[in-house]
C-alpha cells in the first residue's frame, strides 16, 4: 500500500511516519509540498498514486488564527479541499485530523461524535470547515490537548517553566482529556490503513483541568506539584484573543462501538514522554 503523509515533520507526523512501515510512504511537509497550492497537491497525488492520504498539516496557533482568518481557512479548510479532490481523482482514501475546538464547550458531559459542532473561535470554525471539505467517505480524527516528545506542546512548556520559576499558575476552569502522540499515532494509522470512514474521537482517558495536568507533569518529572497554583481563565493577563472551550472532554464512542479497546489513562504515556524528554 502507498501512503502519503502531509505535515510529516509536525508533532503527530513525526511519530506516525515510522509506524507506517512496511508500506511505501511519501512523507512531505513544507517546503516540498504546500498543501494550500491546488496544482501542486493534484500533481503530487497523480505522480505518487497513493492508496491513502493522511493529512497532519494544520495551522494550530489558536490565537494567531483570530487575526489571520484567511490563512487559517486556507491551511485548515482549503488545503483539505485540495487533498480531497486529489484523492477522488486517484481513488485514494483521505484521513484528516481535527479538534475539540469544533465544540463550544458548554455541554454538561463528554462530547460524542454525533453532537452538533458549534465552534466559537476562528481556529475551531476553520477545522470544522476542513471536516466538511474532507467529505463523507473520509476518516476524521478529532483529538484534544495533544502533546508528546516532538514539536511544541504543553508538556514541554510546563517542564521548561518548572526549570525557570519557583511557582506556576494554570487555569482550572478548562477541562479535557490530554492526548499523548505516542498513543494517538497508532490509532490514526489503524483507522487510515483500514480506510474506516466517519468521525472518530481519539484521546487518552483521564479528565483534568490544565491546572491538574500541570501538577501531573510536575509529579512525572519528580517536582513538587504544590508549586502549581490554579487561576480562572478570566484572570489571565493579557487575555487570550481566542476563546477556549471550557469543556473539551471527548468521548471516544465511535472507536468503542467499532469494538476497539479503550485508550490508556494519560498518566501512563505522560510518564513515558517525560522520561524520554529527560534523556534527550
Amino acid at each position: 500500500m502507498r501512503v502519503l503523509v502531509t505535515g510529516a515533520r509536525g508533532q503527530l507526523g513525526t511519530d506516525l511516519v515510522p509506524l507506517l512501515d512496511p508500506h511505501e510512504v511519501l512523507a512531505v511537509d513544507l517546503p516540498e509540498l504546500d498543501v494550500t497550492d491546488r496544482a501542486l497537491v493534484l500533481g503530487a497525488l497523480h505522480e505518487f498514486g497513493p492508496d491513502v492520504v493522511i493529512n497532519c498539516a494544520a495551522l494550530t496557533a489558536v490565537d494567531d488564527c483570530e487575526s489571520e482568518v484567511d490563512l487559517a481557512y486556507n491551511v485548515n479548510a482549503m488545503a483539505v479541499r485540495n487533498l480531497a479532490e486529489g484523492c477522488r481523482r486517484v481513488g485514494a482514501h483521505l484521513t484528516t485530523i481535527s479538534t475539540d475546538y469544533v465544540f463550544d464547550g458548554t455541554k454538561d458531559g463528554p462530547y460524542v461524535e454525533w453532537d452538533p459542532p458549534c465552534p466559537v473561535s476562528v481556529y475551531g470554525a476553520s477545522k470544522l470547515a476542513g471536516e466538511i471539505e474532507a467529505g463523507p467517505d473520509a476518516t476524521i480524527v478529532r483529538t484534544a490537548w495533544v502533546c508528546g516528545e516532538h514539536g511544541a506542546n504543553m508538556v514541554k512548556t510546563i517542564l521548561r517553566l518548572l526549570g525557570e520559576h519557583d511557582t506556576l499558575t494554570f487555569v482550572d476552569d478548562q477541562v479535557g482529556h490530554p492526548t499523548l502522540v505516542s498513543d494517538l499515532a497508532p490509532v490514526v494509522r489503524q483507522l487510515s490503513i483500514e480506510k474506516r470512514p466517519g468521525v472518530f474521537h481519539v484521546t487518552n482517558q483521564g479528565s483534568v483541568s490544565w491546572f491538574e495536568f500541570a501538577r501531573e507533569v510536575a509529579i512525572a518529572v519528580g517536582a513538587d506539584p504544590e508549586r502549581v497554583s490554579p487561576c480562572a481563565t478570566a484572570d489571565l493577563q493579557p487575555p487570550r484573543p481566542a476563546p477556549r472551550p471550557a469543556n473539551s472532554v471527548l468521548d471516544n464512542m465511535a472507536w468503542r462501538l467499532h469494538g476497539f479497546p479503550e485508550s490508556r489513562d494519560f498518566r501512563e504515556p505522560l510518564a513515558e514522554a517525560v522520561a524520554a524528554l529527560a534523556d534527550m
